[in-house]
């Protein structure tokens, strides 16, 4: 093979490797305004997926709903994984309350983002002991939701505005 036509194909073959490479970057750049909003719509679909596992340990514990160990190891479960994740992380600069449409976030956040960030902490430990302590019976739901409300309550108080 000719060694400029060999040199051309690398060039060339280089040229479109990057090329591809960079498209998707291209395709993910955001605004920080799209990154708010998508920042802000994660932290609302968070907060349901916490609701809804919270919501059966409510029921439960309240005798709305029969005791069923199975189920409520799994909301239990459920938000003790869902506390592992970095919600701080999604409390982007431009989603308080009144920067964006739908927020309920203080500016607090952002002025004490370490007492933010240890009060979450304290949801993540009553979550992380909440898959054993509802098992035995529907009495033991209760106090470990109290745990567990208890630090949203927390956080809440300080850092969601009030409705």
């Amino acid at each position: 093979m000719n060694p400029d036509r060999s040199r051309f194909m690398t060039l060339a073959r280089t040229a479109a490797f990057l090329l591809v490479a960079a498209m998707p970057a291209a395709g993910f750049a955001q605004s920080a305004e799209e990154m708010a909003q998508d920042a802000l719509e994660a932290r609302h679909g968070y907060m349901k997926m916490l609701s809804i596992n919270m919501g059966t340990l409510a029921a439960m514990a309240r005798g709305e709903m029969e005791y069923d160990e199975g189920a409520a190891t799994t909301a239990a479960t459920n938000l003790a994984a869902l506390t592992r994740y970095d919600v701080p992380s999604l409390f982007v600069d431009g989603t308080a309350a009144g920067q964006i449409e739908d927020s309920e976030a203080l500016p607090a956040i952002w002025e004490n983002p370490d007492d933010f960030a240890a009060k979450f902490t304290q949801l993540a430990e009553a979550a992380a002991v909440s898959p054993d302590a509802v098992k035995g019976g529907q009495g033991n739901v209760g106090p470990a939701l109290q745990q567990l409300g208890g630090a949203c309550k927390d956080c809440h108080d300080d850092f969601r505005q009030k409705n």
